[in-house]
């Protein structure tokens, strides 16, 4: 049986490790990066490295940033009031896509699931709990997927929040359950933001 020389099946088994791309899908790619000219080569190497090297975590709310904090977190212009709480950074863009919400974000980079030995002290919650000390925080959105490891989350947050007396709401179940945040339409997330609910 033939086999590629070891480069191409080295290129081709890099692609198949990322999500969603199988086999042929891997193949398409290697393929196209070796036709390709060299500079697209060398610029796709350089993206590469350049985010392992230059992308670091916000140090106020755990977005993903190239500099001390991430451009949400550094606007004059967004509600100090409300943070919005997500379970990745890939959902704070999906949210901003909405250019229904004009507050801050929380990223907790993950969601309480003990089958999967996650637990709160895995998640960035001390951090958040530590920026609702300052006593401007006048609402928690928890914008958690609509999993189990989501709802249970969510829960967990509402009960360590409302005793501080901040309102704890929920965006409305406009996303199907099991889905991810990053997945829904801006129109979805749109009624979700309008619909949300005291928790």
């Amino acid at each position: 049986m033939y086999e590629y020389p070891e480069p191409i099946e080295k290129l081709i088994e890099a692609f198949s490790k990322l999500p969603g791309i199988g086999p042929k899908t891997a193949q398409r790619l290697a393929f196209f990066v070796l036709s390709s000219p060299e500079s697209y080569s060398e610029e796709l190497g350089e993206s590469v490295m350049g985010i392992k090297h230059k992308i670091k975590l916000c140090e106020t709310c755990g977005n993903y940033t190239d500099q001390r904090e991430c451009s949400v977190c550094r606007s004059q212009t967004r509600n100090q009031e409300i943070i919005c709480v997500v379970e990745n950074p890939k959902d704070v863009l999906a949210l901003e896509r909405t250019n229904e919400y004009k507050g801050l974000y929380h990223v907790l980079h993950g969601a309480i699931s003990p089958i999967d030995g996650i637990g709160p002290e895995q998640l960035s919650i001390r951090a958040l709990l530590k920026r609702l000390e300052s006593g401007k925080v006048k609402e928690i959105i928890i914008a958690t997927n609509s999993t189990i490891e989501g709802d249970t989350t969510a829960l967990y947050l509402a009960k360590l929040i409302t005793p501080l007396e901040i309102r704890v709401t929920r965006i409305a179940q406009g996303i199907p359950v099991g889905g991810d945040i990053d997945y829904a339409d801006e129109i979805t997330l749109s009624k979700a933001f309008l619909g949300r609910r005291d928790v």
